[in-house]
């Protein structure tokens, strides 16, 4: 058997060992600093979802269109911040609130709405359980007066973890507002930087770039609008139901709070808005979160079906059925973050293949002249 011999020579050792510890040290870095880079992300896309409230501000300022000013900048961060407590603030306590008053009448609301005519005794009965709507409300009662004391516990055990989140959140609004106030011009000076003035590819890469974050823009927009009107929907719902029923009508501005936020994560948040608005209603009166609960699961099979696939595909000029398509390969491909990001991803790849022939005329150029 004949042998061959590989002769290497140094510098391309050392330059592929330099190369492996560079893949190395770039991996090690990620994970080191996997918590900063989410942020920095996550501040980036917050920036660019928040400058369209911010140039409507600043054109109600100014009765004209023109660069954003600092303050209608500084002015629409403080309304997502302040939106944003003013959720935690109403939301948190009503939630409370409301699950103390349904442990305090839970017995005798189960044993009048559901034991009324005999109707859960009865069923009882065949099944040889006495006094089954007694045993349903002690353990409705058991499990919730058990619930608070282990919440309880778990906050004051996790004080560590919410000062953690805190910082987070403080840093991701410092840094959305500067991205938001010098993001701009840093990428203008990058840009001229890169390409010289008049530089097709220059051209092309800064259109490209500038489309893509519409695209995030327009995506944003789109699902807010989602959830406005899913909010809507909630608000009018309850209030009906509150006067049908009479109970609270108080818990419909938070309970459409909650939808507005839950609703702005694809697939999931609609799925818990359901659950905790439905019990919320339930608290009230079990026959009314029934009847909540499936009037709100039929309208999100007409949002998730309809209204969501609609307005997005106005908003970034895409047909519904890629809208579509989109979500499902991006849930089943990748979860909640497929979710998450399929759409924008669709608009991005729409934006490439609007591109592609610049593109191409570019690369086959640089053939030319190469």
């Amino acid at each position: 058997m004949s042998t061959q011999t590989v002769d290497v020579d140094t510098k391309t050792f050392v330059r592929f060992w330099l190369v492996i510890a560079g893949i190395v040290a770039l991996f090690w870095f990620f994970l080191q600093a996997k918590t900063a880079i989410i942020i920095v992300l996550l501040s980036i896309f917050l920036a660019i979802s928040i400058r369209p409230l911010a140039r409507k501000i600043d054109l109600l300022i100014k009765k004209k269109r023109g660069p954003t000013t600092t303050s209608s900048t500084v002015l629409a961060l403080l309304l997502v911040v302040i939106f944003v407590i003013l959720v935690v603030g109403l939301v948190g306590p009503m939630m409370i609130s409301e699950t103390q008053k349904f442990i305090a009448v839970a017995p005798e609301m189960f044993g009048k709405t559901m034991g009324e005519h005999g109707g859960l005794d009865a069923i009882g009965e065949k099944f040889g359980m006495e006094n089954l709507t007694e045993q349903v409300s002690l353990s409705v009662k058991n499990y919730f007066t058990g619930l608070i004391p282990d919440l309880s516990s778990t906050v004051v055990t996790s004080v560590s973890a919410v000062v953690g989140m805190l910082s987070n959140a403080i840093l991701t609004a410092v840094l959305t507002l500067l991205f938001m106030l010098q993001g701009p011009d840093l990428v203008n000076e990058f840009w001229k930087k890169m390409y010289n003035k008049g530089d097709k590819t220059g051209e092309v890469v800064k259109r490209v770039t500038t489309r893509i974050a519409e695209v995030i823009e327009k995506y944003v927009t789109g699902q807010v609008m989602v959830a406005i009107i899913d909010a809507f929907v909630v608000f009018i719902t309850v209030a009906i139901l509150s006067v049908v029923f009479d109970f609270n009508m108080g818990i419909a501005f938070p309970m459409a709070l909650i939808a507005v936020i839950l609703i702005l994560i694809p697939m999931v948040g609609p799925i818990i808005s359901t659950i905790l608005n439905s019990l919320l209603v339930l608290f009230q009166n079990p026959i009314a979160g029934m009847i909540f609960l499936v009037v709100y699961v039929i309208y999100q099979q007409i949002e998730n079906n309809a209204i969501s696939p609609k307005i997005q595909s106005n908003s970034l000029n895409l047909p519904t059925l890629v809208i579509m398509l989109s979500v499902t390969f991006g849930m089943y491909m990748f979860g909640l973050i497929g979710a998450v990001v399929s759409i924008p991803i669709a608009g991005i790849i729409k934006v490439l293949l609007d591109e592609y022939p610049n593109i191409r005329e570019l690369r086959e150029l640089k053939e030319k002249t190469s």
